[in-house]
């Protein structure tokens, strides 16, 4: 099967489409393959996969991991509806601090490759909705990083006025003070 990758504004954010097949039966696409991504482009090599399931209204990030530990993810929505986004933090980039987003389902089956160097979060538009995405690279609590959701500075159009954010995000620093 192959696979339809869409660059975005931001150079190496894609958005990835398998193409899927259907019959009485149901569906069937590959999510994943590497001869593909390669020709594409995109070099990374993923080596854990992550879930994570969300109620309704509830906003996780926006997150990234420090250099050495720095992970390229592959996003897709196993269930429900989300709405992803990633944040360009590529020091140097002629798009930093510039935030592409798009709505994440099963029923689209699109998924959203963030390289190295970007924040990543996520809204739930329905309940329950679960988010899986593969990382180039082990979590490594001591490179765990992120900024506010929420900053001024980048301006990201969330679906939801009142989301349900952790301690933990809602503490995250704003751009301007990433680095101090």
């Amino acid at each position: 099967m192959r696979f339809i990758f869409r660059k975005t504004h931001i150079p190496g954010l894609v958005v990835v489409e398998p193409e899927t097949g259907r019959d009485e039966r149901g569906t069937f696409s590959e999510q994943y393959k590497l001869s593909e991504f390669r020709k594409a482009g995109i070099k990374d090599v993923f080596i854990q996969e992550n879930r994570s399931v969300s109620k309704k209204g509830v906003l996780r990030g926006l997150h990234f991991q420090r250099p050495p530990h720095a992970q390229a993810k592959l996003v897709r929505c196993g269930h429900g509806r989300v709405w992803d986004v990633g944040v360009d933090l590529r020091k140097g980039s002629r798009t930093y601090g510039k935030w592409y987003g798009l709505e994440l389902s099963r029923a689209n089956n699109l998924m959203l490759y963030i390289p190295p160097g970007f924040a990543h979060g996520f809204c739930a538009l329905s309940g329950d909705a679960e988010v899986i995405y593969f990382c180039s690279k082990e979590y490594a609590p001591s490179h765990d990083a992120g900024v506010r959701w929420d900053d001024p500075a980048l301006g990201v159009k969330w679906p939801v006025k009142r989301p349900k954010i952790s301690p933990k995000d809602a503490g995250l620093p704003a751009l301007s003070e990433l680095g101090r």
